[in-house]
């Protein structure tokens, strides 16, 4: 099934039930008004948003109406956690770096809506984007395994998470995680069941491209399944190594990428990218200098993943880089 959330003034917003094909929706007052209350009760009330699901794919939503992803919060608003992981192959990491896991936390009181505008009070800063998926788990006891984890996957969504390139490099520089140079995480209109993906959804990956345009572009189309090194049940299982995970907890897989092949003496990108940082890499790789800047004030962003059958499955992101409000 696919779940959203609408705002309706409120903080955590009201959750809706939408259809497969994201044209109509329907409230789910009459079982939860908010998606944590099913994160936390899901034996109970999957099964409910399930029946309203079918039947508004049948065309039997009694009070059904046109979905609007400009409408859309965060599926989940706010989060008990939110971390993201490195699970992509990377030009960002020195060849001669570990290779194991790598995980940082991040804020949860906040998360961005598909359509909402990206805020920052300067292009200096080095806005960056940053296009991958991520997992709300169900509660995962500690010491899980991989596959354990992997059970607790309840919902999939595409995610923006914001890096500010250029304050980056100075907590970098410190030794100390992503603060502020971390202000945003947006997610897709849609989180949706592992069922929607149907064989696309292979030992904890999703094997389709991701879409990502920029200013109308498309510059990145990375299959997000075969190169990702560790899957969500790992990922999930290094949060819950050493504490129990929450339901409610969403982990981010980092922005997808797919490594070049080398061509006539120079290394290709034919999938492109997903973060402005990854594309100067590969120029700085390339010809010894970075030619490609950060966003822009009135730059768009959009992030999109099709199905098999050609349809949206999450819906898309959909930003406008923007000046503070002051």
């Amino acid at each position: 099934m696919k779940l959203a959330t609408y705002q309706d003034g409120s903080r955590d917003g009201q959750l809706v039930v939408v259809s497969r094909d994201l044209a109509t929706a329907h409230y789910a007052t009459g079982i939860a008004s908010r998606l944590q209350q099913v994160l936390d009760d899901w034996g109970f009330m999957s099964p409910q948003l399930q029946d309203l699901y079918d039947a508004l794919n049948q065309g039997r939503g009694r009070h059904s109406f046109p979905f609007d992803a400009r409408q859309c919060m965060a599926p989940l608003p706010r989060a008990y956690q939110w971390a993201e992981a490195q699970a992509y192959p990377s030009l960002l990491r020195p060849p001669e770096s570990d290779t194991s896991l790598v995980m940082a936390p991040g804020s949860g009181d906040h998360f961005l809506g598909a359509c909402e505008p990206l805020r920052c009070g300067s292009e200096a800063l080095g806005v960056d984007f940053c296009a991958g998926l991520a997992a709300i788990t169900a509660d995962v006891p500690q010491g899980a395994s991989p596959e354990q984890a992997l059970d607790g996957v309840r919902l999939l969504l595409l995610a923006n998470s914001v890096r500010l390139r250029s304050v980056e490099a100075a907590e970098q520089a410190k030794g100390v995680g992503w603060v502020q140079s971390a202000p945003a995480v947006a997610f897709s209109p849609v989180a949706i069941t592992l069922d929607e993906l149907g064989d696309s959804w292979d030992k904890g990956r999703v094997h389709l491209p991701l879409h990502t345009s920029w200013n109308g572009r498309k510059v990145g189309m990375c299959d997000a399944g075969p190169e990702m090194q560790f899957h969500f049940g790992q990922l999930v299982a290094h949060v819950c190594s050493t504490r129990a995970v929450r339901a409610g907890s969403i982990i981010g897989s980092g922005p997808v990428a797919n490594a070049g092949v080398a061509q006539k003496a120079q290394m290709q990108w034919p999938k492109g990218y997903h973060s402005i940082a990854e594309k100067r890499a590969m120029e700085t790789q390339d010809g010894g200098t970075p030619s490609t800047g950060y966003l822009q004030y009135g730059d768009t962003v959009r992030i999109e993943m099709m199905g098999k059958d050609g349809h949206s499955l999450f819906g898309a992101i959909d930003h406008e880089l923007a000046p503070w409000l002051r």
